[in-house]
């Protein structure tokens, strides 16, 4: 059996305990009372039966006491009507409580109902009006914590839900900007190379059909990433020919990190927009994983591009680094960096620097292989 106290409940046995802890108290402080003033003292079992008359009668009625808190508050900005609902209420429930008791004690006691309750009255008043007031804040501290609680919980649901709208904004701006940049480059190949052109819809078709199979995940296995980006980078070979190579170094022990999903392809497509795209000669692009202590270190880096000098080098890197820095911000907060370096004698670095955390997932992805 249970006892509702508001939204709480508890077990009936529970609840009894807890106000014979109550009786106790006051039957040791009924016995010592009458000890140290040299009163006439009693069977502590006479102790023990009229404490248990006035707490179990309080047992009996604290349900009422949490129904009359919920219904009529006292909050913030302290109205009048509440608050003499409420004292009115104390006023009754303590006159009931003293009546109740008087009623049970008429059939322990010689004397009558009448004098009982003149004896309740004069011993027990003060006592019952503040317990019922000890009972009303008891109330009002639970509801308030229920309250704390469910606004916190729905504080961190809407928190997470904004913090997933973003990711998915994000993560949905990265397949159009690269669809136009890919879909662009294959009308260009067709009056020069048709037959290259149509491989480059073919590794099309099958880098978007990866993409939408995992559309609404936000982490992958480094093993995964790298099979899309294999597939990318076939389409940007087989658009610069001869003039692109591309070399892929990854520690085993890295292969199945989590990392953010197309966390890499719009980098190694800046790399190339603002590389070879732009500059005569070859180029070559690296990509590089490994673990340092806690942390997944990705560098991925161009050889035929330029770092302009000042604030603006890093705004001038495109859609793809500030993409990247964003979703790296929603996913992991400060413990994500992404940076750009030059190397030496001549390219641009990107460096990303994540948490090392495993992650679980069903592959049947290939083997990355060095490119």
């Amino acid at each position: 059996m249970m006892v509702r106290l508001g939204n709480t409940q508890i077990g009936l046995f529970r609840y009894l305990g807890l106000w014979g802890g109550v009786v106790l108290v006051f039957a040791v402080q009924g016995f010592m009372q009458d000890v140290m003033n040299g009163s006439t003292v009693w069977s502590i079992f006479d102790y023990l039966r009229w404490s248990m008359i006035e707490w179990y009668t309080w047992a009996a009625l604290t349900p009422l006491v949490f129904q009359l808190a919920t219904r009529y508050p006292i909050q913030p900005p302290v109205r009048l009507r509440g608050l003499g609902i409420q004292l009115l209420a104390s006023l009754g429930v303590t006159m009931l409580v003293i009546l109740i008791g008087a009623f049970v004690s008429t059939a322990f006691e010689p004397s009558s109902f009448a004098e009982q309750v003149k004896l309740f009255v004069g011993q027990h008043f003060a006592t019952d009006l503040l317990a019922y007031w000890l009972v009303f804040a008891i109330q009002q501290a639970m509801q308030f914590h229920a309250e704390k609680t469910r606004r916190e919980i729905e504080a961190s649901q809407m928190a997470t839900e904004l913090a997933q709208s973003r990711l998915r904004a994000l993560k949905s701006q990265l397949q159009p900007h690269f669809l136009f940049n890919t879909l662009h480059a294959i009308a260009t190949l067709l009056d020069e190379d048709t037959l290259s052109a149509e491989d480059m819809l073919l590794r099309l078709s099958e880098l978007l059909r990866a993409f939408l199979e995992d559309y609404d995940g936000q982490e992958v296995s480094l093993r995964r990433e790298l099979v899309l980006l294999d597939l990318y980078l076939g389409i940007q070979r087989i658009r610069f020919k001869d003039r692109l190579t591309t070399r892929i170094y990854v520690a085993p022990d890295t292969l199945d990190c989590a990392v953010p999903s197309l966390i890499l392809q719009p980098i190694v497509e800046n790399a190339i927009a603002h590389g070879i795209s732009k500059r005569v000669g070859v180029d070559c692009i690296e990509i590089e994983s490994r673990r340092e202590g806690d942390t997944l270190c990705i560098d991925v880096r161009n050889h035929n591009s330029k770092l302009e000098a000042g604030p603006a080098s890093g705004s001038g890197h495109g859609i793809g680094l500030s993409n990247t820095e964003l979703r790296l911000r929603e996913l992991y907060g400060e413990v994500a960096q992404v940076s750009l370096g030059m190397i030496w004698p001549e390219g641009v670095i990107c460096r990303l620097r994540l948490p090392f955390r495993d992650i679980d997932e069903l592959d049947d992805a290939p083997e990355v292989a060095s490119l």
